[in-house]
């Protein structure tokens, strides 16, 4: 099995951080999940910003589907995965 790197786009920094919180409790996530702001193109304002999500998933345990769910109740969704 592989390893895979999973990007869940929230709406903004609250959502991200909600959700960040509750990937151990909800999937067993032991890595901290990295928050990376993503400026959406030609936006200057800070607000229209999608925070990302980022999950390093050694082995490839985690359902995508399940994350995808997960990161929906938050208005957000899953990019699909990159391989690592």
């Amino acid at each position: 099995m592989s390893d895979v790197r999973h990007v869940l786009v929230l709406p903004d920094r609250d959502a991200a951080e909600e959700v960040a919180g509750e990937l151990a409790d909800r999937f067993g996530v032991l890595e901290e999940p990295q928050l990376v702001r993503d400026a959406l193109a030609g936006e200057d304002d800070a607000e229209d910003a999608q925070w990302l999500v980022v999950i390093e998933d050694a082995g490839s345990r985690l359902d995508p589907t399940a994350l995808d769910a997960f990161a929906a109740a938050y208005e957000g969704w899953l990019e699909a995965p990159a391989e690592g």
